[in-house]
């Protein structure tokens, strides 16, 4: 049965908040995203996480991008030569990647595999769904952090970085994330004032030199 769609009223209103620079070398930048801005330029929006920084280093090329409402880690590429091998390992999913979430509900099990294939709902775009015969294959493993009153901390490992991955896999779970505006019901939503979905954590394969670092961007919820 497919799931409920919400047509709520959106404005976008990018935070203040100044850019938080975690990590900079001559190959890398890595930053922490507030939620609420968009990675690269809308069609009517320039202002974005990529021209922040662009305006701080003039030369940082993009190389992945996180959902607007979602908080947390990204890379940036500073040369043409780490842009490339960045974004191979995206493309080999060399990388790993962490998101913390609070979901609706007490999640009464300790951990999984969501392996559910997700295409675009083109008529209610930018909405994915689950379709098993034309999907494109999404795997995210999960554990339970904390169970709190009304609702379960999770970490999120994806194994694939389609669209909306992660906020699917948990609605299909039975437990929509907190502040959801596309997927969650009206009292899910209404609980916080933000998508309580955060990238915690990447590690990567230094392009110079190939060394594994791994990064961290505290959860702000």
């Amino acid at each position: 049965m497919p799931h409920p769609i919400y047509n709520r009223p959106f404005s976008y209103a990018p935070p203040a908040t100044p850019l938080s620079i975690i990590h900079e070398d001559a190959q890398i930048v890595i930053i922490d995203k507030p939620s609420g801005l968009l990675s690269v330029p809308g069609k009517s929006e320039p202002d974005c996480v990529e021209a922040r920084l662009q305006a701080r280093v003039p030369e940082v090329l993009t190389v992945h991008r996180l959902d607007m409402a979602t908080s947390g880690i990204m890379v940036f590429a500073k040369t043409a030569h780490a842009q490339r091998h960045l974004g191979l390992q995206f493309e080999k999913r060399m990388m790993r990647k962490s998101y913390l979430a609070r979901v609706w509900g007490q999640v009464e099990v300790e951990s999984g595999i969501i392996d559910l294939p997700l295409i675009c709902d083109w008529p209610n775009r930018p909405r994915q769904m689950v379709d098993h015969a034309r999907g494109k294959k999404a795997v995210t493993d999960w554990e339970v952090v904390r169970r709190e009153d009304g609702a379960t901390r999770l970490a999120l490992f994806p194994q694939t970085g389609r669209s909306h991955q992660l906020r699917v896999h948990c609605l299909e779970l039975g437990h929509p994330i907190i502040g959801d505006r596309l997927y969650a019901p009206d009292e899910a939503f209404n609980a916080a004032p933000r998508l309580q979905l955060h990238a915690h954590s990447l590690a990567l394969r230094h392009p110079d030199g190939g060394e594994w670092h791994e990064f961290e961007a505290s959860c702000p919820f």
